[in-house]
C-alpha cells in the first residue's frame, strides 16, 4: 500500500492538500517525489498571487526532470515554505511534513470535496 495519509486530499496531477480552516498547505505527493527521484531545485509562486485549481504555479527539478506543480484549488498565495528552496530534499525526506510547498487562501472550499480521496488516489497510483 501506498505511503497516502489518509488526513488530505489529493490531485490527480500528484498534489496534496491540507484543509485548516480556509487556508491549505500543498505540496507534492509521496509517489510523485518517488517518481522525481533527488530534488535539486524548487521554484515556489509569489505570495499574494492568485491562482486557479490546475494552474502551474511552481516548479520542481530533479536530476531527471523539470516539473509544473499545479494549484490543487483556486486561490491566492499566502505563504511559501522557504526552507523547500534553500534545501530542496526536503521534498523527498518529507514531502507531506516539512517539504510542504506552499498555503494559499481558498476561494472555493467545494474545489477542495471534489479532490481525490486517500482511497480514490491509492487506487489511481496503484493502477487500479
Amino acid at each position: 500500500m501506498a505511503n497516502v495519509p489518509s488526513d488530505l486530499k489529493y490531485s490527480k496531477s500528484h498534489e496534496w492538500l491540507r484543509l485548516a480552516g480556509d487556508t491549505a498547505t500543498a505540496g507534492i505527493t509521496d509517489h510523485a517525489q518517488h517518481e522525481l527521484t533527488d530534488v535539486v531545485f524548487v521554484e515556489l509562486p509569489e505570495i499574494g498571487r492568485s491562482v486557479k485549481a490546475g494552474e502551474p504555479c511552481a516548479v520542481v527539478e530533479s536530476v531527471k526532470t523539470a516539473s509544473d506543480i499545479y494549484a490543487p484549488v483556486g486561490g491566492t498565495i499566502t505563504e511559501v515554505n522557504k526552507p523547500v528552496v534553500e534545501n530542496p530534499a526536503l521534498v523527498n525526506t518529507d514531502p507531506y511534513g516539512a517539504g510542504w510547498l506552499f498555503k494559499l487562501k481558498v476561494a472555493n472550499v467545494a474545489e477542495v470535496n471534489a479532490m481525490l480521496s486517500p482511497e480514490q488516489y491509492t487506487s489511481q497510483i496503484e493502477g487500479a
